[in-house]
């Protein structure tokens, strides 16, 4: 059993990370100032629970002092695309400097292991499957404010020589979810009672990770990288486009959903592809058992 205190505990991956690991007996301590998460998400005792911003640095420093734990899973952002593209400062700021209060708090605190939440939009448009070997190049605020995170945790892997995992984030989707993205979006509009839904960009293909999946993945990152400064890529390795989407919502309905494309919806900068090579994760024992439809339907049911 180990200590371990995670950031954003209560917004989407978090809430997914936090049962799963409560599952294997850990000690579990939550940090997050519920901008986007919610208390009610995860069952933590209050004595374990720190409603903080992780921009208060001398509060973050003090609970991590006072908690010690062994690991921090530091998963709070800001990491909706249109809006960090609309508040670029305050989401730089929070995903950089509050990455380096963290940080610091680790380092402060003795942990023996720190696993920071990245993203895949830190790389450039490739057409192919990308792996953690592909070269970075960040499109927006949000891939950029990543990027800076991960140099920081580089610096501090090199720095203090605690082991450093990051990973980098697919799109997710699954139970609690707290900005509209397309899988919540839909799933919003059709539980509404909508066969006739709006959408933006219907072309473009993403690699889409359920959260069970992703904790899973998580959890066995923690419990077996135990050197270094490591990068993975965490995705399904599969790539589905919007209308493939809306067709699983259509099956697990068993209705028929037309789409209607909202001029206002479509972004202008798009990614026509998305995928990750997960070899890499892979080779440590993990796989991906929730399938697309599979997810949708448990969106649909609930």
């Amino acid at each position: 059993m180990s200590k371990i205190l995670i950031t954003g505990g209560a917004g989407f991956i978090g809430s997914a990370v936090i049962r799963h690991l409560q599952t294997q007996n850990h000690e579990l301590f939550v940090i997050d100032n519920l901008s986007f998460g919610n208390r009610d998400f995860i069952k933590i005792d209050e004595t374990h629970f720190f409603k903080t911003d992780i921009l208060d640095r001398e509060s973050v420093i003090k609970i991590m002092q006072d908690v010690k734990p062994d690991m921090v899973i530091h998963l709070a952002a800001i990491h909706f695309i249109p809006y960090c593209n609309e508040h670029p400062h305050e989401s730089a700021n929070i995903n950089i400097q509050g990455t380096i209060n963290v940080l610091d708090g680790a380092k402060k605190s003795g942990v023996k292991k720190v696993f920071f939440a990245s993203t895949a939009a830190v790389y450039p448009i490739y057409d192919e499957a990308v792996s953690e070997k592909h070269e970075t190049g960040p499109l927006d605020i949000y891939g950029l404010s990543k990027l800076v995170g991960e140099h920081l945790c580089n610096e501090f892997y090199l720095e203090t020589k605690i082991p450093v995992i990051i990973c980098r984030f697919f799109n997710a989707f699954g139970p609690n979810e707290t900005n509209p993205h397309l899988i919540p979006e839909i799933q919003k509009q059709v539980l509404s009672g909508n066969r006739k839904i709006k959408l933006g960009n219907l072309t473009p293909k993403r690699d889409f990770i359920h959260t069970y999946d992703m904790a899973n993945a998580v959890s066995m990152l923690i419990t077996k990288i135990d050197s270094g400064i490591n990068i993975f890529n965490l995705g399904r390795g599969i790539e589905y486009a919007v209308t493939e989407i809306v067709d699983s919502f259509s099956n697990a309905l068993g209705d028929r959903i037309e789409i209607e494309v909202d001029p206002a919806r479509v972004r202008k900068v798009e990614r026509m592809h998305l995928l990750a090579d997960i070899t890499k994760l892979r080779s440590i024992g993990w796989e991906p058992v929730i399938g697309i439809n599979e997810g949708i339907k448990t969106l649909v049911d609930e």
